[in-house]
């Protein structure tokens, strides 16, 4: 919420009036990092481009995240170029890995954003709080216990309609008196293919639902003990893969403890455990048809699932200028897999385990205040991670050479960072952060080759170790906010996918440990002109070297800038947004991730955006926006090559973004 909301709120509550409320305007990127590090924002507010239908959608109004596209919706999130596991990505403090090999679902597939409260994004290895591995940043999707002082309820809903027959519901509902509550969250969101700026249809067809339940228990105002269940389920189709995902089922379960208010140096305890499944099916028969000239001429479905389960402890003391935060975390994940020819033939099938992969850790995060304006961060973590393989060849297959076997990695990690203030409006901060990564089920089981000499990549592939420095300045004025953050690291065993293509065996991938360096930068500006007009603007940067070959990190975002002009008048809001990104020629074709590779080159694009939104009585909100005013026909730079089975030619095509496209939502909030 803008500062000017904020304050426009606070004042009518204590006036005592409720009858208008402050409008929040539409959020078109976040704002600056409220402690150096740390980027917090409120998910339920109205945001453009078209809201959100994933986690990594909502994700990339914060500079420098973008997303490799899979179709309309489950795009994989990349932060400052870096994707997969280098990202700790949690949902109510739960981790809710995807099942396919490629990462058709993703963890943000199952994340439906405008039922959380709180988004919060940790950039660069500077807590140890949330778990391993977590080189490029943390990102945690929370929600808040739903206290009540007294009998009543709260009620959140939204309907949304646009462009591409797209639709969306939402309620969030809570009801509750001092000793308990319980609160419901749902959603349903769809879409057909969209069309291109060049008029092209693109297949991009999904449709996805999801709903929630907690139970808490609150005693009292220093304790809660909530339980929740989760479900959803969904369908996707995409033009940048030989598969579509037909089923997203998602069943989640949660506890959680928290209690504070105690005597002495103990502050707070807090304990959580999650139990999470999902399963996930892909085939080429239900939203598409076979392509007989393709690798996949005849009906094929492969069904995948993930159980994932596991906890955390934590507590909080306060011990003179120490603030320690002490606690244990741990995770098991079992895959498996069944796949066969035929149009649901896969289902005569047992389901086989092809992977397990366990983490037991303890870590202790602690900050010195060393006076008023200076203090000291710092956290150290131990992980102890296992993987172990249990492929089995298929008949007339060559036997998996590691079958059976286990790895066992010790993993150690830490961080210390200063920040400083300098009165009421500067502050900064300066911090190095080491992470011991393990390599994650994707970079062991999906490459179909390992390093050089190696049997497979099970057996091969290395643990990364990141070694970064973060630094940023933050300036607030009454008229004036600015800041930027920069990064610098070396990465020894960077985890590198080499795609080759061609033969019998059609596209076969091999996963490598090289040495590399990463660098970069985000700064934003927003200036108040006058009391009503804000002007902002936020420019990302990122570039990586393979160090050993002498070439560019592939899957590298180009250089992007956003301006935006807003006009807020309390009741009501309207304002732009232009997007412009740089032409991209650092790429290192063939090569990537599990999740894409660079396909060349691509060029620069500029699109315009306009919004608007009206405050309708005491609860009511209406929003609405044009994205890609001009209907202009671009490809982002990180993207999927075109399928062959929807008309795409056999030379790597970058997939269109949408072309112009407009959308109306309506919110109601009591």
């Amino acid at each position: 919420m803008a500062a000017a909301s904020v304050a426009a709120a606070e004042a009518a509550e204590a006036a005592g009036d409720t009858r208008q409320r402050a409008l929040d305007a539409i959020v078109v990127t976040a704002q600056a990092p409220q402690d150096g590090v740390a980027w917090e924002t409120d998910p339920k507010l109205p945001r453009q481009p078209v809201p959100a239908s994933d986690g990594a959608d909502y994700l990339k109004t914060i500079p420098g995240f973008t997303a490799i596209r899979n179709g309309g919706s489950n795009g994989d999130p990349v932060l400052r170029g870096m994707f997969g596991s280098r990202l700790n990505l949690l949902s109510n403090e739960g981790s809710m890995p995807g099942a396919c090999p490629s990462r058709m679902d993703n963890p943000m597939s199952y994340v439906a954003p405008e039922t959380f409260d709180r988004l919060v994004v940790v950039k660069g290895p500077q807590t140890v709080l949330w778990g391993p591995g977590a080189s490029a940043g943390t990102v945690r999707f929370e929600r808040d216990g739903a206290r009540f002082d007294m009998p009543g309820a709260r009620v959140n809903a939204s309907a949304l309609v646009g462009s591409n027959s797209r639709r969306d519901a939402l309620i969030d509902a809570s009801a509750g008196l001092s000793q308990g509550y319980v609160r419901v969250t749902g959603n349903h969101s769809e879409a057909d293919d969209y069309r291109a700026g060049d008029g092209s249809r693109v297949p991009s067809r999904w449709e996805k639902w999801n709903a929630d339940v907690m139970l808490g228990w609150t005693p009292d105002a220093d304790t809660l003990l909530e339980i929740g269940l989760g479900r959803g389920d969904g369908e996707a189709r995409y033009a940048g893969r030989r598969m579509d995902g037909t089923m997203f089922d998602r069943d989640a379960q949660s506890i959680r403890f928290e209690k504070s208010g105690f005597d002495g140096a103990l502050k707070a305890i807090e304990a959580s455990a999650y139990r999470n499944e999902v399963d996930h099916l892909m085939d080429n028969y239900t939203l598409r048809e076979p392509n007989p000239m393709g690798p996949m001429p005849m009906p094929m479905a492969s069904n995948v699932d993930r159980l994932t389960y596991g906890g955390r402890a934590a507590a909080t003391f306060d011990i003179g200028r120490w603030e320690l935060t002490p606690g244990v975390d741990a995770q098991n994940s079992r895959h498996r897999r069944r796949s066969a020819m035929g149009r649901d033939a896969y289902l005569l099938l047992p389901r086989t385990q092809d992977a397990d992969l366990r983490q037991r850790g303890a870590f202790v995060e602690a900050a010195y205040a060393a006076s008023a304006s200076s203090r000291w961060i710092g956290g150290l973590r131990l992980d102890r991670a296992s993987a172990t393989d249990h492929r089995i060849a298929a008949p007339g297959m060559p036997p998996q050479p590691t079958s059976g076997e286990t790895r066992d990695e010790t993993l150690g990690s830490g961080f210390l960072r200063h920040e400083w203030r300098r009165g009421e409006g500067f502050s900064a901060f300066a911090g190095l952060g080491q992470v011991r990564r393990m390599p994650d089920y994707w970079e062991l089981f999906s490459p179909n080759m390992g390093p050089m000499g190696s049997p497979n990549a099970f057996a091969g592939v290395r643990p990364e170790r990141t070694t970064q420095l973060d630094a940023g300045l933050n300036f607030r004025s009454q008229r004036l906010d600015a800041w930027v953050s920069a990064y610098a690291g070396r990465i020894s065993d960077y985890i590198l996918f080499t795609y080759h293509t061609g033969g019998m065996m059609g596209t076969m991938t091999r996963a490598d440990n090289v040495a590399a360096r990463i660098r970069g930068a985000e700064a934003g500006l927003e200036y108040r002109a006058i009391d009503r007009l804000k002007l902002g603007t936020t420019v990302a940067y990122a570039r990586g070297e393979n160090r050993d070959a002498g070439t560019p990190l592939p899957q590298m975002p180009p250089l992007e800038a956003r301006m935006s002009a807003t006009w807020d008048a309390t009741s009501w809001s309207a304002g732009l947004l232009w997007r412009v990104v740089a032409a991209q020629d650092r790429v290192a074709p063939g090569q990537g991730s599990v999740v894409g590779q660079d396909i060349g080159e691509s060029r620069g694009f500029g699109t315009l955006a306009l919004n608007a939104s009206a405050r309708i009585g005491q609860f009511w909100r209406l929003s609405a926006g044009i994205d890609n005013l001009f209907d202009r026909a671009y490809s982002e730079h990180l993207n999927l090559a075109g399928s062959a089975d929807f008309g795409f030619p056999a030379d790597p095509v970058r997939i269109y973004e949408p072309g112009r496209n407009l959308w109306l939502k309506l919110d109601y909030s009591y």
